[in-house]
C-alpha cells in the first residue's frame, strides 16, 4: 500500500479553460463590403447532418428569423433577418460547425448565393393580424348573431385599416 506523503495544500493544479467566457469579445467583422451581409457560410460539419441539426445549433436565432440554404454535403448558407443578427452569430462559438462571413466563403457558396439571390432576402416581420375575418366566417357559417358591439367592430376595422396602411409603406 502506498501512503500519501507531504502536505497536499502546497500542490496546485490549475487547468486553463478552453474558452474565457468572462472576457469574451465579439470579433469586429466588417460586413459592409459583402453583397449579402445578412448571410453567413456554415461549413466543416459532418456529412450526416440534416437541416434539423443545423437549425438546432442556431435555435436561438429562430424567432429573429433564420433559414438554411444548402450548398453541398458539408457547406450551407445561414440566412438571417438582419446583418446585425448575422454579426452576432459570427461571434458565437460552435463545437460541431464552423462559420464565416459570405465574403470569406468558398466559390461554390458565393455562386449559390448569387444564383439564389431572390431567396436570400432578409426575412420580413409578419404583419399584424386580426381574428375579425375568422369571426365573421364562423358566425355566418353557424347562423348566429355576433355578440360584438358596434363600437368594438369599428375599433377593429380602424385597427385593420391602420395595419394595411403601414404594410403598404
Amino acid at each position: 500500500m502506498l501512503k500519501l506523503s507531504g502536505n497536499m495544500k502546497n500542490r496546485e493544479s490549475i487547468q486553463e479553460p478552453n474558452f474565457d467566457y468572462y472576457n469574451h469579445k465579439v470579433p469586429d467583422i466588417d460586413l459592409s463590403d459583402c453583397e449579402f451581409p445578412h448571410v453567413i457560410e456554415i461549413y466543416d460539419f459532418p456529412q450526416e447532418f440534416r437541416t434539423e441539426d443545423l437549425l438546432r445549433i442556431f435555435c436561438c436565432y429562430q424567432k429573429k428569423g433564420f433559414d438554411i440554404k444548402w450548398v453541398d454535403d458539408t457547406h450551407a448558407l445561414g440566412v438571417f433577418s438582419s446583418p446585425i443578427t448575422a454579426r452576432d452569430a459570427l461571434g458565437s462559438k460552435h463545437t460541431m460547425v464552423k462559420i464565416r462571413p459570405l465574403s470569406q466563403a468558398t466559390r461554390a457558396a458565393k455562386a449559390k448565393a448569387r444564383a439564389y439571390a431572390e431567396f436570400l432576402q432578409p426575412a420580413k416581420e409578419r404583419p399584424e393580424t386580426s381574428a375579425a375575418l375568422a369571426r365573421r366566417l364562423v358566425i355566418s357559417a353557424l347562423g348566429v348573431r355576433s355578440k360584438q358591439s358596434k363600437t368594438e367592430r369599428e375599433a377593429e376595422l380602424k385597427k385593420l385599416q391602420a395595419a394595411r396602411g403601414k404594410w403598404k409603406l
